[in-house]
């Protein structure tokens, strides 16, 4: 019983259609595998070569002779004396083909050239995803939430394919669900024997710097300038924003009218606080603004040992901590230095005091430097009450 007649080239064509694949690259898999399926199964001593016509779907099965003066291998070679019976115009080291007949295209050869060909259609695409993305890693895409695993990884759709997001990307407490769609920082494509992994997270510092410049038109233009972001995902975020046109309040333009812009940006982070604190070159300013919303004293910061000491009052104690220490924890890992918050006892009337200060310097009984030492000993009192270094925003 004859078989029906496939066209292989059509059948081709539609899959690689269909799964985004390079025709001519499938078609050359398909030649491959065939190749070596009928080498394998029916005749594994002679050279084989297959070739299919892209246009007509013609497939020919050929056997590979050389031909030699005298044959040693009647599968690999053929006589010249045998080889000019076919052909007067052949020589010494010419290659002969022989058709195969199609019936010997037994069904195991096809049946083992599919399985290859599975296994490189698989191949190809994983190199059409990781081509697709390779290049695309530091980008903020939006993806359709498709499903999760019992690992609590979730995985998105990209187009060609899936990313991940791991729970230590996600952003704690957030609920996703599947068919919505979401922005995604992907962060890392890399190859693996599996095929590509496309590492996606919503918990990093660059989707936040993202929807800055989506919703801030300022932000986007380049007038205000994002100079840091310390980031605790679903929790918390400090920005630290700089103007470059004196006329435009870099604070007031992130947070926008009735705090519009700021909210746009929240709500896409699943309702995370934003603190915007205004960047300053000097960095005691700096770590006084990163510390609101407290009101410190004195800072003492060293730039060679990035380490900083605020002096802060009992009422402002707890502000400057924050809650589980976020507040300090943040305001360190914005600054790059490491926070030791010290407190001192309040300062109930420090005009009485300069006044008291005065007095004694103007009635002689102490020179100005006793004065100046006066004032100071209102600080003197104190102890260390909280330390927090920039790394430990990540823990």
């Amino acid at each position: 019983m004859t078989q029906p007649e496939i066209n292989f080239a059509d059948a081709l064509r539609e899959v690689a259609q269909a799964r985004n694949i390079n025709e001519m690259q499938l078609i050359e898999a398909f030649e491959q595998s065939l190749a070596q399926a009928y080498t394998r199964n029916v005749e594994p001593d002679k050279r084989i070569e297959v070739h299919l016509d892209p246009q007509s779907g013609e497939l020919e099965v050929l056997v590979v002779r050389e031909v030699v003066e005298k044959a040693e291998s009647e599968d690999l070679q053929i006589s010249l004396a045998d080889a000019l019976e076919l052909d007067p115009d052949v020589e010494i080291g010419m290659e002969m083909e022989f058709p195969v007949d199609r019936e010997k295209f037994s069904r195991i050869a096809l049946q083992a050239a599919k399985q290859m060909l599975t296994q490189k259609m698989r191949e190809t695409e994983r190199n059409v995803v990781f081509n697709e993305y390779k290049d695309r890693e530091g980008q903020v895409l939006t993806a359709q939430v498709v499903r999760n695993d019992n690992k609590g990884n979730w995985f998105v759709e990209l187009g060609a394919g899936e990313a991940i997001l791991p729970p230590r990307e996600q952003i704690p407490g957030e609920k996703l669900v599947p068919g919505n769609r979401v922005k995604i920082y992907l962060k890392e494509v890399r190859k693996t024997p599996k095929g590509p992994t496309i590492l996606a997270s919503r918990a990093d510092e660059k989707l936040l710097d993202y929807l800055l410049k989506q919703e801030i038109p300022e932000v986007a233009n380049g007038i205000v300038e994002v100079k840091a972001i310390a980031r605790e995902a679903g929790q918390r975020s400090k920005v630290a924003v700089f103007s470059h046109n004196s006329n435009v309040d870099p604070i007031g333009a992130c947070i926008g009218h009735r705090g519009n812009r700021i909210q746009a940006v929240t709500g896409e982070l699943g309702r995370e606080r934003v603190d915007v604190i205004l960047w300053d070159g000097n960095a005691r300013d700096f770590i006084r603004n990163a510390l609101s919303p407290a009101k410190v004293g004195l800072i003492e910061a060293h730039a060679d040992s990035k380490d900083a000491t605020v002096t802060v009052t009992p009422d402002q104690l707890s502000l400057a901590i924050g809650k589980g220490g976020q507040n300090v924890r943040l305001a360190a890992k914005l600054t790059g230095y490491k926070i030791d918050l010290r407190e001192t006892a309040a300062v109930s009337d420090l005009d009485a005091a300069m006044q008291q200060a005065l007095q004694d310097e103007q009635s002689g009984e102490a020179p100005r430097s006793n004065a100046q030492s006066a004032f100071d000993a209102l600080f003197k009192d104190s102890k260390s009450v909280a330390t927090a270094s920039p790394d430990d925003a990540q823990e």
